[in-house]
C-alpha cells in the first residue's frame, strides 16, 4: 500500500509548482513596459504548452530513463511515457516494492520544475526577441540541454554531477536557476541591447503586478523545495521552514541594501530580495539548519543586488528583467554555502559541510558541480542560440520598427491596457 499522506503531499507540491510559472508570468509582467507586457507574459504562458507536451514525449526519459550507464543521459525507453500506466497498474502488486506514493506522479512534478526553469528565461530577452525564435529555441532546449542537466544531478547511480562528483542540489540550485539565468545571459548576449539601453532608465510599468506574482512564486516555491524531499516526513518540514527564513532574509537584507544605497526601500526590490532568497535555498533546503538559511539569505541579497546593479552595466549585457544576475547568481552563492552549512546527517553523501566537518571535501564538490553545469550549459546554450538565429536568417530580434512600437501589438495584435472609447 502506497503511504497516502505522503501520495496527497505529492500531489499538492506538484500542483504549487505548476501554479509557479503563472505567477513568474505576473512578476516579468509587472517588470516590463507597458507596451510588452503581453507579449512578456504570453511566453511565459507558451512555455507551459511547449514543456507540457514536450515532456511526455521525451523529456521526462531524457532526464530519468534508462538504467544509469550513461553519466549525462537517460535513455529513451520511456519515451512518450507509454508505460506510464501500466507501469501504475502493476505497482500494487510488486512484492517488497518500496514505492512511498505512485511514481507516475514524478512524471507531472518533474514536468512543473521544467516549466518554471524554461521560463525563468525568457525574462533575459523581454522586449526584442521575436517569439517564433523563442519558441523554437525553447523546444530545442528543454530535451537537449534541461533533461541531460537533470540526469547529470538527479539522474541517481552513475550521474555525473550528483554521484560522480558528489555534489548537493536539493531542489534545483544547479538544475533549475544557474542553468535557466545563464542561458538567459546567453540569449541576451547574442541579441543584443535593447533600443535605448544604456540611455533610458527602464522601470516596472505595474508595481502590483510584480507583488501578486512574487506572492504566486513565494506559494508556490513550498511545494519546489519540500517536495523535493518527495515524502512528507521531518526533512520536507526542515525544506519549508529553511524557504521561510531565507526568503524572509532576503527581503530584509534587500530593503537594507537598498535604503544604503540609493535612500529609499522599494516594494519591487522587497520582491526581489524575496526570490533572491528563495533561490539561494532552493539547493540547500532540507540540508541545513534553519539559522544557515537567514544566513544564506542575508549573503545572497547583496550579491544579486550587485549584480543587478553594477555588473550588468560593468559588462553592459542587457539583462532586461534579470534572470541571470538573481538567479545565475543567487544559484551559485546557495550551492557555495550548501557545502559549508550541510548538516552531515542530512547529506546524501559521506560528507558534510566544512563548518560542521572541517573537511573541504563537499565544498569542492559543489563548486566542480557548478562549473560542469556552467561548462555544459554555456556550450549548449551557444550551439542552440547560433542554431536558432541560423533558421531565422541571422537575427533572432524583432524589427526597429516592432521594437519601438512595442511587442504586444506589432506580434499579438493585442494590448493590456487600450484606450476605454466606451466600448472597451
Amino acid at each position: 500500500m502506497y503511504d497516502t499522506g505522503s501520495t496527497a503531499f505529492m500531489l499538492v507540491c506538484t500542483m504549487l509548482v505548476l501554479l509557479m510559472t503563472p505567477g513568474l508570468a505576473f512578476f516579468y509582467g509587472g517588470l516590463s513596459r507597458r507596451k510588452n507586457v503581453v507579449n512578456t507574459m504570453m511566453m511565459a504562458f507558451t512555455v507551459l504548452g511547449v514543456v507540457g507536451v514536450l515532456w511526455v514525449v521525451c523529456g521526462w526519459t531524457f532526464a530519468y530513463g534508462g538504467d544509469g550507464s550513461i553519466p549525462f543521459f537517460g535513455g529513451f525507453d520511456q519515451i512518450g511515457c507509454l508505460s506510464a500506466v501500466q507501469d501504475m497498474i502493476a505497482e500494487p502488486a510488486q512484492e517488497n516494492a518500496d514505492l512511498v506514493y505512485p511514481a507516475i506522479i514524478d512524471i507531472g512534478f518533474q514536468m512543473a520544475f521544467a516549466m518554471i526553469t524554461t521560463a525563468i528565461i525568457t525574462g533575459a530577452v523581454a522586449g526584442r526577441m521575436k517569439f517564433g525564435a523563442l519558441v523554437l529555441f525553447v523546444v530545442l532546449w528543454v530535451p537537449l540541454v534541461y533533461a541531460p542537466l537533470a540526469h547529470m544531478v538527479w539522474g541517481g547511480d552513475g550521474s555525473l554531477i550528483g554521484d560522480m562528483i558528489g555534489a548537493l542540489d536539493f531542489a534545483g540550485g544547479d538544475v533549475v536557476h544557474i542553468s535557466s539565468g545563464v542561458t538567459g545571459l546567453i540569449l541576451c548576449l547574442l541579441l543584443g541591447g535593447r533600443r535605448g539601453f544604456g540611455l533610458v532608465s527602464y522601470r516596472p510599468h505595474n508595481v502590483p503586478f510584480v507583488t501578486l506574482g512574487a506572492a504566486l512564486l513565494w506559494f508556490g516555491w513550498f511545494g519546489f523545495n519540500a517536495g523535493s524531499e518527495f515524502a512528507a516526513d521531518g526533512v520536507a518540514a526542515l525544506a519549508l521552514l529553511n524557504t521561510v527564513a531565507a526568503s524572509a532574509a532576503g527581503l530584509l537584507t534587500w530593503m537594507a541594501v537598498e535604503r544604503i544605497k540609493v535612500g529609499k526601500p522599494t516594494l519591487v526590490g522587497a520582491c526581489t530580495g524575496l526570490v533572491a532568497g528563495l533561490v539561494a535555498i532552493t539547493p540547500a533546503a532540507g540540508f541545513v539548519e534553519p539559522w544557515a538559511a537567514i544566513l544564506m539569505g542575508i549573503i545572497v541579497a547583496p550579491c544579486c543586488y550587485f549584480a543587478i546593479s553594477k555588473l550588468k552595466r560593468l559588462i553592459g549585457y542587457d539583462d532586461a528583467l534579470d534572470a541571470f544576475g538573481c538567479h545565475s547568481i543567487g544559484g551559485i552563492v546557495g550551492g557555495i554555502l550548501t557545502g559549508l552549512f550541510c548538516v552531515p546527517e542530512l547529506s546524501w553523501t559521506d560528507f558534510g559541510g566544512l563548518l560542521y566537518t572541517g573537511d573541504p571535501s563537499l565544498l569542492i564538490s559543489q563548486v566542480l558541480g557548478i562549473l560542469v553545469t556552467l561548462a555544459f550549459v554555456v556550450a549548449a546554450g551557444l550551439i542552440l542560440g547560433f542554431i536558432v538565429k541560423a533558421v531565422f536568417r541571422g537575427s533572432l530580434r524583432v524589427s526597429a520598427d516592432d521594437e519601438a512600437a512595442g511587442l504586444d501589438v506589432a506580434v499579438h495584435g493585442e494590448s493590456a491596457y487600450p484606450a476605454y472609447l466606451g466600448l472597451d
